[in-house]
């Protein structure tokens, strides 16, 4: 909800977990938000980032580390390091 200046004003803003598309819920005290900062040529950090909330079903179904690369390569993170198999 926005006030008449158009800030937030609510207490909670729900997120989505990036691998599953679930709302993490408020009581979800095993969901993380990972932020992957951008770099440039010489490693240094930018002020712009890349995020993805995981929700505490995955963590403990043990997906996390799959789930994180799959999106990673998705978001153009990483290069050759997920693929899928049957």
């Amino acid at each position: 909800m926005e006030n008449d200046q158009g800030l937030l004003v609510d207490l909670y803003v729900p997120r989505k977990c990036a691998a599953t598309n679930r709302l993490i819920t408020s009581k979800d005290h095993a969901s993380v938000q990972v932020v992957v900062a951008d770099v440039d040529a010489n490693g240094r950090a930018l002020p712009t980032s890349t995020s993805f909330a995981l929700s505490g079903q995955v963590r403990a179904q043990g997906e996390s580390d799959d789930s994180l690369n799959r999106l990673a390569t998705r978001a153009g993170l990483l290069r050759n390091v997920w693929s899928y198999s049957k």
